[in-house]
C-alpha cells in the first residue's frame, strides 16, 4: 500500500466534516478524499439493509479513487454497516463508534455514560455494546436527538431554539448521574456549547471524531502508512485546501455553504457525482 495515498472519509452528508476537521488537525501531513452522500441523507431513519447498501457503494467509490484507509464518519453507518464494508473493500476501515466508546469508558472510570445520537444509532445499541465490550461497569443511557442535525446545519447552534430543544432532549441526563456524554452523531459537536450548558460543565463531552482521529494516527503508524512527503509539506495546509478533494451526490452549493459554516471555509475542490448502480423498482 502506497503511504502517500489519501485517507478516504464518507458520511451521509455534511456532519462528517467535523471528523474531517479532527483528522486534518491531528494529521496535517495527510491528504483526504471526502464523500458526502447528500442525495440520500439522512441515514438515521433508514433500515439496516438500506444503510448497508449505501455504505458499501460509498466505500467502493472511495476505494476506486485510490485511498490507503477508510474512515466511516457516519455514526449510523458505523453502527449498522461496518462488517459489510470490511467485506467489500481491501483497505483498513475505521468507524467512529469504537473510538468514541473507548474514550468515554476511560473518562467515566466506572461511572454512568450518556450517549446522544440518531434514532437508528440508538436503536442499534451499538454504543452500549461497544462500551460493554470494553468492560465498563456503569450504566449506558442513550437518547435520540434528531433535531440537533437541522439546528447545526441551519446555523442555529447557539440560538434560544437550540437551548429549548436541548433542554427537552437532555432532561434525563440532569436527573441521572452521568460521568460523561458521548456526542454520537457527527453534527453534535457543532452544538457542544449548548449541550454542555444544558447538562452542566462537570460532564465531559466525548467527540467521537477526535477519538477516531487518534485511532487513525495509531493505525497509520502501526502499518507504516504515514505520509512520507519531505518535511514542510504541510506548513501551508489549511482546512478545505486544494490538497483535499470533496465529492457530494447532490446539492453541492448547500454542502459548500454548510461546510463554510462548520469549518470556516468552503472546499476548494468540490465535485458532484452519482455513485450508485442501477436503482430498480421490483415487485417481489
Amino acid at each position: 500500500m502506497n503511504p502517500n495515498l489519501p485517507i478516504g472519509i464518507f458520511d451521509s452528508g455534511v456532519g462528517g466534516l467535523t471528523v474531517y476537521r479532527a483528522l486534518h488537525e491531528r494529521l496535517p501531513n495527510e491528504r483526504f478524499v471526502y464523500l458526502g452522500d447528500t442525495a440520500r441523507v439522512p441515514y438515521g431513519t433508514k433500515s439496516l439493509a438500506t444503510v448497508e447498501r449505501y455504505a458499501v457503494e460509498n466505500s467502493k467509490f472511495l476505494e476506486a479513487h485510490g485511498i490507503k484507509l477508510l474512515v466511516v464518519a457516519c455514526n449510523t453507518a458505523s453502527a449498522l454497516a461496518l462488517p459489510a464494508i470490511r467485506k467489500a473493500v481491501h483497505v483498513p476501515v475505521i468507524g467512529v463508534i469504537e473510538p468514541g466508546s473507548r474514550a468515554a469508558v476511560e473518562v467515566a472510570n466506572g461511572g454512568n455514560i450518556g450517549v446522544i445520537a440518531t434514532e437508528a444509532t440508538v436503536d442499534s445499541g451499538a454504543y452500549a455494546k461497544a462500551i460493554a465490550a470494553l468492560g465498563a461497569r456503569g450504566e449506558v443511557i442513550a437518547r435520540a436527538c434528531p433535531l440537533f442535525v437541522a439546528l447545526a446545519e441551519e446555523g442555529w447552534a447557539n440560538s434560544d431554539v437550540a437551548r429549548i430543544v436541548a433542554s427537552d432532549y437532555l432532561r434525563d441526563f440532569r436527573n441521572t448521574a452521568i460521568a460523561t456524554l458521548v456526542l454520537g452523531c457527527t453534527h453534535y459537536p457543532i452544538l457542544s456549547d449548548v449541550i454542555s450548558e444544558t447538562v452542566g460543565p462537570e460532564i465531559t463531552l466525548i467527540d467521537s471524531g477526535a477519538a477516531t482521529a487518534a485511532d487513525v494516527e495509531s493505525l497509520l503508524e502501526k502499518q507504516s502508512l504515514t505520509h512520507d512527503e519531505p518535511l514542510g509539506f504541510y506548513q501551508e495546509r489549511r482546512l478545505c485546501d486544494d490538497l483535499d478533494h470533496f465529492y457530494v451526490t447532490d446539492a453541492a452549493e448547500r454542502f459548500a455553504k454548510v461546510a463554510e459554516r462548520f469549518l470556516g471555509s468552503a472546499p476548494s475542490i468540490l465535485e458532484a457525482v452519482e455513485i450508485w448502480g442501477h436503482d430498480e423498482l421490483r415487485t417481489h
